[in-house]
């Protein structure tokens, strides 16, 4: 009975989460498709008729799978930073906690959410870049999964961002001056072997380019970084967020007064 409970909550938390997305897509999902629309035609079209190719694949193609990805993760991040923020500050979350709902549940149900909607603008951006190039998927299942856990690990970032947030100002810090640098330096408009052995080691502390590639690789078959370690890592640092989300869950940090 308790099993079927939770079930319960775990599916109302997600279908409210996916109706506040969806009731507002104009806000949500339009937005993204321009603005992904607007970097296929100057980086792709445009710059890219001067690059040529990367990576053995015209430059559009090579960062067709990037811009997919930065998608994925902006969007995941933001969807359950905004969305937890809110619960705090017009008080749904204590409702939850003193409910008998687990306190995983609650997690999962945000998290799964903020897939929802990361997941639903990846697909907008795919279809969007079929018009203006060809995408062929080298490694399907290895696609599927990547695209998944990435989302799964940038929507438990936006929960601990929305924990530790105190206003609406805290919310927009992490993904201006954190997300969106690792984002732009992830891999996703270049190959690292272009740059020197230094940056390149440099790079490699950004736990960006381990998706972006790991994406990359699923699509189009050519990589940066061994696959099976981007895969690896990307497990490694849901496990590590998810513990520590689930902790300051637990305690009520950022929650209870």
């Amino acid at each position: 009975m308790n099993n079927k409970k939770n079930l319960t909550a775990f599916r109302t938390i997600i279908t409210k989460e996916v109706l506040r997305f969806l009731r507002i897509w104009v806000q949500t999902l339009i937005p993204p498709a321009i603005t992904m629309t607007l970097y296929f035609v100057i980086f792709g079209n445009l710059i890219g008729s001067a690059i040529g190719e990367m990576g053995g694949f015209k430059y559009i193609e090579y960062i067709t799978p990037g811009l997919i990805m930065m998608s994925v993760i902006t969007n995941s991040y933001s969807n359950v930073v905004a969305a937890f923020f809110n619960a705090k500050m017009y008080g749904h979350v204590q409702e939850m906690l003193i409910s008998p709902v687990p306190n995983h549940v609650i997690l999962l149900g945000y998290i799964g959410g903020g897939m929802a909607r990361g997941l639903t603008v990846g697909l907008i951006v795919t279809l969007v870049s079929l018009f203006f190039s060809e995408l062929h998927i080298e490694h399907p299942i290895m696609t599927i999964f990547i695209v998944l856990m990435t989302s799964m690990l940038f929507s438990i970032a936006g929960f601990i961002n929305a924990v530790y947030a105190r206003n609406f100002d805290d919310i927009s810090i992490i993904p201006t001056f954190v997300l969106t640098p690792l984002t732009y330096l992830g891999g996703v408009f270049y190959s690292i072997s272009l740059l020197s052995e230094f940056w390149q080691t440099v790079s490699l502390a950004n736990p960006v380019l381990y998706m972006v590639n790991g994406f990359r690789y699923g699509i189009l078959g050519v990589s940066d970084i061994n696959p099976w370690v981007s895969f690896s890592l990307i497990i490694a640092f849901i496990a590590a967020l998810y513990f520590i989300a689930y902790r300051l869950l637990k305690n009520g940090v950022g929650i209870r007064s």
